[in-house]
């Protein structure tokens, strides 16, 4: 917490607040609004297109999805209720994913509070976080569900302070909320200890890990920083807490667990040669293994990115990215690693594009998304085709190809190649 402390307090003398509006003496006299409803049905279908011998069938998405959204306006506040129930054929469940549950206050101009359970972001990276570190669920990322599914949501206090200078946004998530992982259900994956991908067919059972806590001490806090220099946005951002993954080893519970973790970064995002720029950067604090000597927790890492988007033809965009991790103290990590051959690269390079064609009006989108590492020699494609038949039903057709070597980050997936399917009704 006190190196967020730093963040904000480094800048903290610019900020020039405006002055607060007074509440007055007619909070319960604001009109009242009608609840607006709206919603959604949706079925996906998603198979393997390859042979997986970890896991015991191909079928990766089979389900049927109804969402409710409910939002209620006054003057100072807004009431919001987002939640699936997903019927999942692939596990034999009925489940209740309630995405927001949302109390939002504006008790001045100047001061927006949001109470509740919610889906955030920030940052500048297309499909790639940084200073980011909400959780995400890579499992819907991976099997064909919408893209939206990929942020996952997260009970927490967030404030956000309009000033004349710069804004400040601030998150708070009283319970430690890790990204929705893969544990070998569904999905393969490529265990060091084991030495090969592993699933169903060859876990004892699914990979959990061991949480911190519920306690004040063991919760989260994040931090931005942000304003606009002519035409371009400016951010700093901080976060303590602990890694999203289950990067670390519980010697004593003998399971995967969560390495203390503080982030510290910026990010600059405008125009540039005929379309937008972004860079960030962000350095990853391994708190308990700064000397990068003890085998079970992570090391510190740069992360650094860079990327560009324009239109390249008539209804036809291009976004390119470079992405850097570089790791601390890796030759410690060499030494100190029980399996040394499935170490991390000090450097990995990443490389993205996103194509993006829109045909008819705008209402079919045919969109491909490549990472490629090249010096890992591994990547994933993801082409994917959308059609929005009319103002309620759309449609989507894609697929995710995996290629490289299997101790490597998208080559570890390479057995879950997939091709997916959904059909959309909104109301």
């Amino acid at each position: 917490m006190r190196g967020l402390l730093f963040v904000l307090l480094l800048c903290g003398p610019t900020l020039a607040f405006a002055q607060d509006d007074d509440w007055g003496d007619d909070w319960g006299d604001e009109d009242v609004q009608a609840v607006e409803i709206h919603g959604l049905v949706e079925v996906g279908v998603g198979s393997r297109v390859v042979a997986d011998d970890a896991q015991p069938g191909d079928v990766l998405m089979n389900e049927a999805r109804f969402r409710l959204s409910l939002s209620h306006f006054t003057d100072r506040a807004e009431f919001s209720f987002k939640g699936d129930a997903l019927a999942d054929a692939v596990t034999g469940d009925v489940e209740l994913d309630i995405r927001q549950a949302l109390v939002t206050l504006q008790p001045s101009s100047s001061l927006v509070l949001r109470l509740g359970r919610q889906v955030m972001t920030w940052g500048t990276g297309d499909l790639v976080f940084l200073n980011d570190l909400f959780p995400k669920d890579f499992v819907a990322f991976f099997i064909g569900r919408d893209d939206e599914f990929l942020k996952a949501p997260a009970n927490a206090v967030r404030a956000t302070v309009y000033g004349n200078t710069v804004n400040l946004d601030v998150a708070w998530l009283p319970r430690f909320t890790p990204d929705r992982f893969l544990t070998g259900e569904r999905l393969s994956f490529f265990d060091p200890g084991q030495g090969q991908r592993v699933g169903l067919e060859n876990l004892p059972a699914p990979l959990d890990a061991v949480r911190p806590t519920a306690t004040l001490a063991h919760s989260e806090a994040a931090a931005r920083l942000y304003r606009t220099l002519g035409t371009y946005e400016v951010a700093l951002y901080g976060y303590v807490g602990f890694t999203k993954q289950p990067a670390a080893f519980d010697a004593d519970a003998q399971q995967a667990t969560f390495a203390p973790l503080s982030v510290y970064g910026a990010s600059l995002r405008g125009g540039l040669a005929g379309g937008i720029s972004h860079a960030e950067v962000a350095y990853y604090d391994a708190r308990d293994d700064r000397d990068g000597d003890d085998p079970l927790l992570p090391n510190s890492q740069l992360r650094v990115l860079v990327g560009h988007e324009r239109e390249v033809a008539t209804n036809l965009t291009l976004g390119v990215q470079y992405y850097l991790e570089h790791l601390f103290e890796h030759e410690a990590l060499l030494a100190s690693s029980f399996t040394p051959d499935y170490a991390p690269s000090e450097q990995r390079h990443i490389v993205t594009s996103r194509w993006t064609y829109r045909a008819r009006q705008q209402t079919v989108t045919l969109s491909l998304f490549t990472f490629w590492s090249p010096n890992d020699g591994d990547g994933h494609l993801r082409p994917v085709v959308q059609h929005q038949w009319n103002d309620a039903v759309s449609f989507a057709v894609g697929g995710h190809l995996f290629f490289g070597d299997a101790p490597t980050f998208f080559g570890q997936l390479a057995d879950n190649t997939n091709v997916y399917g959904r059909l959309r009704y909104s109301f």
